[in-house]
């Protein structure tokens, strides 16, 4: 039987620490070749929505997932089936907004870890969604934090955001009327808005600083200027083939020159001590996030294993044992 969990049933069982650990498990598996991952795609809707599609294998594992989901109307829907390679079964469907929001967090909190300086303890968020609230939170669990800075353009929702993420995080979080105010400074920044244009300007960045990117996904947005992309002694992504498709802020900052392309790290390799990461206190390092499957996968993997212990979830009777065609 497939196994249905729903948003609040993923709430339930899903921590941040669970998450962080599982995704850096995968990418350190993903750097052996025990885990597949194909990129996004998408294409457009009628009426200016799209579809989105993109799947991982964990082969050491014995699982796949696919996450797919649309964006029609301002609105997005995601959902992750989790099929187990053995039998071919489809074990769940999986409601993954929170999800998502969980796993895209602990990547930047995977990379924090490996790169953000060990005495960092001032984080800058720009973006006051919900993304931004799983950016902050798994900065805070890697790195010591002693207080944080908020800016979003909507000075109510800044305002809600600093006093939410000040109790969930257990440090100060003080809103900022710019974001240039919430960089200046800030030894981890992360961006999770969904500009088209920079909101991190290279002028306004400290040394040492570390930055996780995660908002831009298409090759026309950015969240960081050219100087900001310049200012980076290390850039590390998800996956190479995804950047070069759509990470605004790296091909638009590079203009075309390819030889950019050659020192782009993984964050795979670097997890699993393959390639190098900060090698001194004042170097700047950029991590862009575009989103892969293998951390869906990852976290779908974990849901999945929670919810059977504890008894959530619907079945469902596709493919019903007995059933003949």
């Amino acid at each position: 039987m497939t196994l249905h969990i729903n948003e609040a049933e993923v709430r339930a069982v899903l921590t941040m620490p669970q998450t962080l650990e599982a995704v850096e498990d995968i990418s350190r598996k993903q750097s052996t070749g025990e885990v597949v991952v194909h990129p996004r795609r998408r294409f457009e809707l009628p009426g200016g929505g799209f579809f989105h599609y993109m799947a991982a294998a964990d082969y050491s594992a014995g699982f796949v997932a696919m996450k797919q989901y649309t964006y029609v109307r301002g609105k997005l829907q995601f959902l992750v089936p989790l099929y187990e390679m053995a039998t071919g079964g489809l074990l769940a469907q999986i409601e993954a907004d929170y999800m998502g929001q969980l796993r895209t967090g602990a990547a930047s909190g995977v990379a924090t870890k490996y790169l953000a300086r060990k005495d960092s303890r001032i984080a800058a968020i720009i973006g006051t969604g919900g993304q931004a609230r799983t950016q902050l939170e798994a900065v805070a669990v890697v790195r010591k934090l002693k207080s944080a800075r908020a800016y979003g353009r909507d000075s109510a929702k800044r305002e809600k955001f600093c006093a939410e993420m000040s109790k969930r995080i257990g440090i100060p979080v003080h809103p900022c009327s710019s974001s240039a105010e919430a960089v200046r400074g800030a030894d981890i920044i992360s961006t999770a808005t969904t500009t088209s244009q920079p909101v991190v300007r290279g002028a306004d960045l400290a040394p040492g600083v570390h930055i996780n990117a995660i908002g831009a996904n298409h090759a026309h947005k950015r969240e960081l200027d050219d100087e900001a992309v310049a200012s980076a002694d290390v850039i590390v992504v998800d996956s190479v083939e995804q950047s070069r498709q759509e990470a605004g802020d790296l091909i638009i900052a590079f203009h075309g020159d390819e030889i950019c392309w050659t020192g782009v790290k993984k964050l795979s390799e670097i997890v699993a001590g393959k390639a190098s990461g900060r090698t001194s206190d004042s170097e700047v390092t950029l991590f862009k996030s575009n989103g892969i499957a293998s951390w869906d996968l990852a976290v779908a993997m974990l849901v999945y294993a929670k919810a059977k212990e504890k008894g959530l979830g619907r079945e469902l009777p596709f493919w019903s044992d007995g059933a003949k065609s």
